[in-house]
């Protein structure tokens, strides 16, 4: 874990701030409580449930648009192995403790192609992949130490990838996209091997703050399979945190957030399987890394317990480009509007001249346990507006927003309940494109940058994990049991659509590549050791835009290719059994 000195030196630049934080903060000391772990989608989905069976306003109160939170007292005990110590304080807390965390093995294939995402440090991969993790947690008097390292072995097997038989306006195409974004068809030429520090962090907590140094995933906003910002689609990356770790109360409501600096890697592949290819079109970039800051802000109103509302904004630039201006460290506090940087500056490129790229997004999410029900949206723009008129006439510019609820419907006298959930996740660009890029059929994508070359870590997107301009819908129906599930799911997924019509527009011949897919959904509980599978099959319509040798101008017809996508998980918990 490398941690750049100087940005430790701008903060302490704001001790006056921190301190006044840190003497308000001391008064409340905080029992034992573990994070959330961001990664472990099984964990999060039954908590969110919980959360909207628990009519009487008590357990659960966090919004989910900052993950990893910490567990409720009345949770924590069933999920986590946690010794305490003989000293106690006054409230009976402990001051000294430790604790072993879940045991997750976890195996993935896939027959054909890769497919499948919000996997954290697991690679899109065709063939067999293994993922494992344990660790402790330990509390010394304020101080939180986890340790919980990630390994991964991949097959990493050759597969069909983007064809060398296109004319060379289409690859250019192709490449723009490749160019702009660190997200590689395939990780190496041999097996794949990752060994990271995977969900550690060193912190100081004090009441329902912390800060200190993290590599754990952060998830922000509320989506379930994505997020525009931040998920568990990418290894996590090493960064330093001030953020809540549970609500923190005042008499306007309940505030929760994080500011952080980090690290970012890049893959150090090439974008396609073709080395022909690669030599002629790939443009070779920096192998420095990258500075990232970032902010996210959520809020719960006091007169309306249900909603929760949040806005995010995100810089990063390769590190050699950056000064040493507090602006520089902090680039989050900078004006947002090109306009107001003109004025400011004279800079008619606003910060594109030092590389810098910007992501913001404002999110809601409304939580009606009555009717054991969520709604929640998430709306970003990688650009900047020229000015505010701009941004309320032209809204859709350089955006990309998703949209998903969760509904609950009780079953009579046994326990279990039927879940809907479903999520519309959309990244492909808007019409306006063809005015806005008159003759250039279009800009960037969400999550892609000319300089910065994508909001990525080690050559995966750190929010949407879908793919380059893509776009997908998925809903879910299943019948739930605390940890026991049996469900289906499907899935629609529209593969990198800015580039289809940057490079083919308007006709007949070459269709959208569509994924349709349909999964079963197996969950079970023994005791201490739960089981958590998928079973996904996927019909490739058009696959890489491939054309079937039978196809003729007067009658086309799109090649498909059929593949299998299966994910088993094994998590065993150092405690007692759920009840």
């Amino acid at each position: 874990m490398i941690i750049n000195i100087s940005v430790l030196d701008q903060i302490m630049k704001l001790k006056q701030i921190f301190l006044l934080v840190f003497f308000w903060i001391c008064f409340q000391q905080a029992p034992f409580a573990q994070n959330l772990i961001s990664n472990n989608l099984l964990l999060q989905e039954f908590l969110r449930r919980e959360q909207m069976l628990n009519e009487n306003g008590d357990g659960i109160s966090p919004s989910f648009n900052l993950r990893p939170f910490n567990l409720p007292s009345s949770y924590n005990d069933e999920f986590f192995h946690f010794k305490n110590s003989s000293k106690k304080r006054e409230d009976g807390t402990s001051r000294i403790g430790w604790g072993i965390l879940p045991m997750v093995h976890r195996l993935n294939f896939n027959s054909n192609r890769p497919y499948g995402w919000g996997d954290g440090p697991m690679i899109p991969n065709k063939g067999l992949q293994y993922y494992g993790t344990l660790g402790f947690y330990s509390k010394v008097f304020f101080f939180n130490i986890q340790f919980q390292p990630e390994f991964v072995f991949a097959q990493n097997l050759p597969y069909q990838g983007f064809s060398a038989d296109f004319d060379s306006e289409v690859i250019r195409s192709r490449f723009r996209f490749f160019n702009a974004g660190d997200y590689p068809e395939r990780f190496g030429e041999n097996g794949f091997t990752s060994f990271s520090w995977g969900q550690s962090k060193f912190t100081a907590q004090f009441g329902a703050f912390e800060a200190g140094v993290s590599t754990q995933n952060i998830w922000w906003g509320p989506g379930q399979w994505n997020a525009l910002i931040f998920s568990n689609n990418a290894q996590g990356f090493p960064h330093l945190t001030i953020n809540t770790v549970k609500p923190a109360k005042t008499f306007l409501g309940n505030f929760e957030g994080q500011i952080l600096s980090g690290r970012l890697e890049n893959s150090g592949f090439s974008p396609t399987q073709n080395d022909a290819l690669n030599d002629t079109y790939f443009r070779q970039f920096s192998g420095d890394w990258r500075y990232l800051n970032a902010i996210n802000i959520s809020y719960n109103p006091k007169w309306i317990p249900g909603l929760f509302l949040g806005a995010t904004r995100t810089y990063q630039q390769y590190n050699a480009g950056r000064g040493n201006a507090f602006s520089d460290y902090f680039p989050i506090f900078n004006v947002i509007t090109k306009e107001s940087v003109f004025e400011e500056t004279g800079n008619s490129l606003d910060f594109d001249n030092e590389g810098r790229d910007q992501q913001i997004s404002v999110y809601g999410r409304f939580l009606s346990k009555k009717a054991k029900t969520e709604l929640y949206f998430e709306f970003g723009r990688r650009d900047h507006s020229f000015n505010w008129r701009e941004a309320v006439l032209n809204p859709e510019h350089a955006r990309a927003y998703l949209v998903g609820f969760n509904k609950i419907f009780s079953l009579p006298n046994n326990g279990k309940f039927i879940q809907v959930r479903g999520e519309i996740t959309h990244q492909q660009e808007s019409v306006n494109r063809y005015i806005r890029y008159a003759g250039l059929l279009g800009g960037l994508s969400w999550h892609t940058h000319t300089r910065a070359r994508g909001f990525a870590n080690y050559g995966q997107a750190m929010g949407v994990g879908i793919g380059t301009g893509s776009n997908v819908q998925t809903i879910e129906v299943s019948m739930v049991e605390k940890f026991n599930k049996i469900g289906i799911l499907f899935e629609r997924l529209e593969n990198h659509q800015d580039f289809y019509f940057r490079a083919f527009g308007q006709q007949n011949e070459r269709q959208p590549w569509i994924d349709f897919s349909m999964g079963f959904l197996f969950d079970k509980q023994w005791n201490n050791l739960i089981l958590s599978s998928k079973l996904q099959f996927i019909n490739g319509k058009n696959y890489q835009w491939q054309l079937d040798p039978s196809s003729t101008p007067e009658f086309p017809k799109g090649e498909n290719l059929f593949s299998v996508h299966a994910r088993t998980s094994i998590i065993y918990i150092f405690n007692k059994p759920l009840k």
